[in-house]
């Protein structure tokens, strides 16, 4: 999700876990990476290796630079518990009053507070027990959300995944890191210094450890397939047009779950925000701002960073930190990137959930009439449209609730006046028209596949709500099935489960999830066309 949260906590509230079962009394499972013998874990049928290193810390003069790579490993150790969390952003939210009790259990879950610390460039493995180093098993990297300021790969249970593979005999090895929330820095002297985005760098950092080290614990490192939800997803999307469109042998597939590539503006647009933090950390009288910030103490850091907007704030996802036009790693807005057709030639599946704005409308409620929304949305989403634009804009999301998010609910769900017209806007915004437009540019150019889940749709406000879909996966459920066979095999059919056509623009397939009797069916990705279509032309003409 695009913020923190105890994953497994919230599957334990709805779900029934499928989890590994308890450690067995098999010998301590151990790999060699260059001259060192690293011990892991035996949990049940998967072997576990947590929280290897996989760059130098970020730490000292090294924060706010590229992650340096570690040359070899030559002392052995244990890699029996997950390293830190990185760095995180406070998530600063009051829960509205009213809520009821289940909406409330929900945010009050997702919302906890993670202890991060600075050195925590690790990656944690997960392999079937049965594997070694002939195995030559493909190879998923998951990809955390959180907003890019916060998230942690321990509140993911790797050895789900796997053991889901494992029992439809597609065997899989899965593989996760935790990349830096404060890797986003935005200003002209990062710029200068070309140390932009650096968490996606820390993400590219991974995978190229995954290309040298993975055979050792019996994967394919031809066979690799890249995995996010929220800002993961939004990472993997941004991995599939860095570059000119050059995977460069790191992945041969990607699966998102909430993100496509979205528009992003010059990272001298997130000056204000770094000169916020500079002057908070008393470097403004600094000649090097930029070094003196490497050198100010971690908790006066970490404080100026709290004080800055977060996904929860009043102007959500618009983004203080996230990543931004570089020069480097990003050279135009990624959905520019899609028109010029600067996309990995690779299968990939890309999917949202019904209601992904309603999560974030909740700090919007003061919003009540139009202009007050044309105002909010002139300040935050889209600065530079004319007001002309912005009217047409609400024409097409008017405050009829029976037409705003959750969808399909009627008049129920207003939890404030314009609450469901604000969330059907947010999330068609950062979500739908991204991934719409994505689609609409890659059809009959590779495979696509596309989902919409609807699931948990009764939960009061906020219905299909945003991170919903990864009940769905993590607790071991169908899409978990569909995403370890595309892993293997490029496909994410197989017996058991509704066959799921490709996406395109002639038959615009969506495998849609739902709460029932009838836990998929086909639809079709026409739904608010008008609405979308002028959405998306907003988003290419009036970027952050």
């Amino acid at each position: 999700m695009l913020f923190s949260q105890p994953i497994l906590v919230l599957l334990g509230a709805y779900y029934a876990i499928v989890a590994a079962s308890p450690l067995d009394r098999r010998a301590a499972p151990t790999v060699t990476l260059d001259a060192a013998t690293v011990t892991g874990v035996a949990s049940g049928s998967v072997n576990e290796w947590l929280g290897i290193p996989f760059a130098l810390p970020p730490t000292g003069n090294l924060r706010f630079q590229l992650p340096q790579p570690i040359s070899s490993y030559n002392t052995s150790f244990s890699a029996t518990a997950y390293g830190p969390s990185c760095p995180q952003q406070a998530a600063t939210f009051s829960i509205p009053s009213g809520l009821p009790t289940e909406t409330v259990d929900y945010l009050t879950s997702t919302l906890s507070n993670i202890t991060g610390s600075e050195d925590c460039l690790t990656v944690n493995v997960f392999v079937p027990a049965d594997a070694t180093p002939a195995s030559n098993l493909p190879v998923v990297i998951w990809i955390h959300g959180g907003g890019f300021e916060s998230g942690s790969a321990s509140t993911y249970n790797g050895s789900v995944i796997v053991n889901n593979a494992i029992d439809l005999n597609v065997p899989t090895i899965y593989v996760s890191m935790d990349y830096r929330a404060f890797g986003f820095l935005a200003s002209e002297e990062v710029k200068q210094a070309g140390v932009g985005n650096l968490g996606m760098q820390d993400q590219r950092q991974a995978m190229r450890w995954v290309q040298k080290y993975i055979s050792a614990f019996g994967g394919d490192p031809t066979k690799v397939t890249i995995w996010g939800e929220s800002a993961g997803s939004w990472s993997v999307a941004l991995h599939m047009v860095t570059n000119g469109g050059n995977p460069e042998g790191f992945f041969r597939a990607a699966f998102m779950e909430s993100g496509s590539p979205i528009p992003i503006g010059d990272i001298t647009h997130g000056q204000g925000y770094y000169d916020f933090i500079v002057t908070q950390t008393g470097c403004a009288g600094s000649s090097d701002t930029l070094q003196c910030l490497r050198e100010v103490p971690y908790d006066t850091l970490k404080s100026a960073i709290d004080d800055t907007p977060n996904s929860m704030s009043y102007q959500t996802l618009a983004l203080a930190w996230l990543p931004r036009i570089d020069g480097v790693f990003l050279t135009a807005d990624p959905q520019q990137l899609v028109l010029q057709g600067s996309v990995a030639d690779i299968p990939f599946i890309t999917g949202d959930c019904d209601d992904e704005g309603t999560l974030f409308s909740l700090s919007t409620l003061n919003i009540t009439t139009d202009a007050q929304l044309t105002e909010y949305l002139q300040t935050y989403w889209f600065p530079t449209a004319p007001a002309t634009t912005l009217q047409q804009l609400l024409v097409y999301y008017p405050q009829d609730p029976t037409q705003g998010s959750p969808y399909d609910t009627g008049t129920a769900n207003a939890f404030s006046v314009q609450f469901k017209r604000i969330a059907s806007i947010l999330g068609d915004a950062a979500f739908q028209a991204p991934r719409r437009l994505f689609l609409q540019q890659r059809s009959g150019r590779q495979s696509t596949w596309a989902f919409l889940s609807k699931r948990l749709k009764s939960v009061p406000v906020l219905g299909s709500f945003h991170g919903s879909d990864l009940f769905n996966v993590y607790g071991g459920y169908d899409m978990a099935s569909y995403l370890v066979r595309f892993v293997t095999n490029l496909d994410p059919n197989g017996s058991g489960t509704l066959s799921w056509p490709t996406w395109t623009t002639s038959s615009p397939n969506l495998l849609t999830f739902l709460d029932g009797q009838t836990p998929q069916q086909i639809t079709q990705d026409t739904y608010r066309v008008d609405a979308i279509a002028y959405m998306i032309n907003v988003n290419l003409n009036y970027t952050r």
